[in-house]
């Protein structure tokens, strides 16, 4: 596979691209917060797709970003957790379009 490194700008014009920008950085940085482990859970799916995506952060993404929201505001962490997947879905959607008309 070869992986293509996206400019941030290419990113942050796709949907959710804000957020896998964040989640992006945060990984290079070693931080866990939300947006690193909203990424680390479409590692996969995103490096197919062309996004050079650090090494993960947490063992399980998932588990992690739940309880990391549920840390924060226990009555809506589900709330918020299904919001940042969906735009993770949106952003990997997008991009695997992308990467499949360039070829």
């Amino acid at each position: 596979m070869v992986s293509t490194v996206r400019p941030r700008a290419d990113l942050d014009s796709l949907p959710g691209g804000e957020l896998v920008t964040r989640g992006l950085a945060d990984l290079r940085a070693k931080r866990e917060t939300q947006a690193a482990l909203a990424v680390s859970m479409a590692t996969g799916r995103l490096r197919a797709a062309g996004v050079d995506v650090p090494g993960e952060i947490a063992a399980e993404p998932s588990h992690a970003l739940y309880d990391l929201l549920a840390r924060d505001d226990p009555d809506g962490a589900h709330g918020r957790y299904s919001a940042l997947v969906a735009q993770i879905v949106s952003f990997a959607r997008a991009v695997e379009a992308e990467h499949a008309a360039s070829r």
